[in-house]
Order: C-alpha cells, then sequence, then structure tokens
C-alpha cells in the first residue's frame, strides 16, 4: 500500500461535486473508493466514513421533504443539511492532508 495524501484529499473534496451537479458528491467519492481502497493507504477506513456521511445526507434530506409541509420545518433543515455537505467536507480534507483521522458529524453506519 503507498500513502496518497492527495488522493485523501481529492476524496474529501469530490463530494462538493454535488454543487455543480447535484449528485456527484456520493457516485464520485464512491468511485475513487472503490479503485483504490486497496491500493492507497486509509483510503478504505476514509472512503467508508465519506460515503457513510453521503448516504446519512440522502436520508435526511428524504426526511426533510414531509416536514416541509410542518411549519417549513423542512426548509430550515434542508439549509442546514446544505451547509454541513459544503463545511465538513472542506474541515476533513484539511484533517486528511495534516495526516488527522476525519470525522463525519450525524454520520449513520451504512458501511463498517
Amino acid at each position: 500500500m503507498r500513502e496518497d495524501k492527495q488522493l485523501l484529499v481529492i476524496t474529501h473534496l469530490s463530494q462538493l461535486a454535488t454543487l455543480l451537479t447535484g449528485f456527484g458528491g456520493l457516485i464520485i467519492p464512491l468511485i475513487i473508493w472503490a479503485t483504490q481502497k486497496e491500493k492507497v493507504y486509509q483510503m478504505d477506513e476514509q472512503g467508508k466514513r465519506i460515503i457513510n456521511f453521503q448516504l446519512s445526507l440522502l436520508v435526511y434530506a428524504l426526511i426533510c421533504i414531509p416536514l416541509i409541509f410542518l411549519l417549513g420545518l423542512g426548509i430550515l433543515l434542508l439549509i442546514g443539511i446544505g451547509i454541513i455537505s459544503v463545511v465538513f467536507p472542506i474541515i476533513n480534507a484539511i484533517k486528511s492532508n495534516d495526516g488527522e483521522s476525519p470525522t463525519y458529524p450525524l454520520s449513520l453506519n451504512f458501511i463498517s
């Protein structure tokens, strides 16, 4: 296994593709993780965290849809999800580059 901090950083930042395409934030990291998890040191661990985070955001967004009809609560939660989906990939890309273990809050454990 080789150490490749740049690829780990790119994998974290690739989640931001959702801002451009609407769906790339799950697909791009999934492809990178699936192809590199046995080749790059810490890719398996960090890739699982990224995929779990992205799937969690999707679940939370789906839960917000019916909540929109309850006093607009869903809209406020969607805004919060949007902020979290931008901030934490950037924070964790920096942590990964510094050799720290990145964490994603409110992340459900789909892949362990």
